[in-house]
């Protein structure tokens, strides 16, 4: 997007063409970019035009606030889930008037949610164009007062003068996403400088952090929105001790702590438990075995099995119909003895391709059922189950 561009939109002029912009979003691009044409120039056209269609997507994320906000594409990609920001800011300021610094602070996701919990943010970014971006946000959402954004390198900043450090290191480079911390901006060694200097630290990271990476001293949270992992955090300082591993679930602020419990090994019981994703990065499994009453039929892998129908929040749970070595003829026959036409298949540990099973399975009944491929005690076995939901 043109940062000029992008400066019109805020303009009197700018908010007609965008308002004209989003009663498009749908419509035929060529149609819509014709009609904005006969009153708009071409730049503006199109800004209006991208920015009413980053606006559609961000409502997943951002709910009835994208609707005012401003975006990038890469800039609404890496934004935290407003929920997500909510609940760290939660955490981070349990009392307001914290003064926070936000050392690469994208489009504003989180320094909104930060400002509404009462905090004080001084924002940097690099990118004139996201500068401006973040800035208009904090003004579109009532948050100015609370809030200054400035062009600066994350370098730059002087965590010892804040409450807080808040660190969101870009994981995209000029090839595409990156899973190197080393290659995040800034890369990881100064991110972990600033933490150094701080008296609290705040960063988030993608949830495939290798654990090499996490500082001894900081305590990892792994974050799950309804199912789905989104990132990790890592905490340093304060007044709480600051280690360990923990999972959170959202909505709903389910946390679970790391107790060291080991879960035990033993047979497929009359359910199967699939932990949360979560609890999975954060090495909870046997935390989850643990309310469940259950135990590992692999011991190096996380499905858990029991003998109750338990009702938790940290893992799917399947009722067991049988448990087979895993071989496609044996498969393909039961499947078709319960007239099974749909499968939905998951699998942990095993090199199977699902799309190739799946085809060579030639299903042809009514029912629907729910397969498990994976490994008992190292060996390739397949678990036919039914989704057993809580009472």
């Amino acid at each position: 997007m043109d940062f000029d561009a992008f400066r019109e939109l805020l303009t009197p002029r700018g908010l007609r063409a965008l308002g004209e912009a989003e009663e498009l979003v749908g419509a035929d691009p060529v149609v819509a970019a014709t009609k904005l044409r006969r009153t708009y120039d071409a730049a503006l056209t199109s800004a209006a035009l991208t920015q009413a269609g980053l606006r559609d997507r961000a409502r997943a994320k951002f709910g009835a606030d994208a609707g005012l906000m401003y975006f990038t594409p890469h800039g609404l990609e890496q934004a935290t889930r407003a929920e997500v920001a909510e609940h760290r800011a939660r955490r981070l300021a349990a009392g307001p008037g914290l003064r926070v610094v936000d050392a690469c602070c994208g489009i504003g996701g989180d320094l909104v949610a930060l400002a509404r919990a009462g905090c004080t943010v001084d924002a940097v970014d690099t990118d004139p164009l996201t500068v401006a971006v973040a800035t208009a946000n904090a003004e579109a959402l009532g948050l100015a007062d609370r809030v200054t954004v400035t062009l600066a390198d994350a370098a730059s900043v002087v965590p010892e003068a804040y409450d807080v450090l808040f660190a969101d290191p870009a994981r995209r480079t000029s090839r595409g996403r990156t899973f190197d911390p080393l290659a995040y901006s800034p890369p990881w060694p100064v991110v972990l400088e600033l933490v150094s200097r701080s008296h609290r630290a705040c960063l988030k990271v993608a949830p495939g952090i290798p654990y090499e990476f996490i500082p001894d001293a900081a305590e990892a949270e792994w974050v799950s929105y309804r199912g789905d992992v989104k990132e990790a955090t890592l905490w340093t300082g304060g007044d709480e001790e600051r280690t360990g591993r923990r999972a959170t679930l959202l909505p709903g602020s389910h946390t679970l702590a790391a107790t060291g419990v080991r879960a035990a090994t033993g047979p497929v019981g009359r359910y199967v438990y699939e932990p949360d994703g979560a609890a999975i990065r954060a090495h909870l499994v046997g935390e989850v075995a643990e309310l469940v009453r259950g135990r590992l039929p692999d011991p190096m892998i996380a499905y858990i099995s029991g003998d109750e129908p338990i009702d938790t929040p940290w893992a799917a749970r399947y009722e067991v119909d049988e448990v087979l070595p895993f071989s496609l003829k044996r498969l393909r026959t039961a499947l078709r003895d319960r007239q099974i036409g749909n499968v939905t298949i998951k699998k942990r540990g095993s090199a199977v391709d699902i799309e190739r099973l799946r085809r060579d399975l030639r299903l042809s009944g009514v029912k629907s059922t729910v397969i498990i491929l994976t490994r008992i005690m190292d060996r390739p076995s397949v678990i036919i189950c039914n989704p057993s939901p809580p009472a």
